[in-house]
């Protein structure tokens, strides 16, 4: 998948509630639930929907190469 095109798919996602699961690294799963705030060039950010409200960069090659997925909710 072309990175510009995935950016412009992203785009139109922002504002909505998703599902992520990130696959990091030492085979960690990490999955929350989040709201695509920003993007950028090179990344986007996700304000995470936990009592914490934390903020999350991820880079389009994360979702490139499976390590991020975004699921609708």
């Amino acid at each position: 998948m072309n990175k510009e095109i995935l950016k412009e798919r992203i785009d139109k996602l922002c504002g909505k509630k998703y599902k992520f699961i990130f696959n990091g690294s030492r085979n960690q799963r990490e999955k929350f639930h989040g709201v695509i705030v920003k993007t950028f060039p090179s990344v986007f950010l996700v304000e995470t929907c936990d009592k914490t409200s934390r903020i999350k960069s991820f880079s389009y090659n994360d979702v490139i190469t499976s390590n991020l997925q975004i699921i609708e909710k």
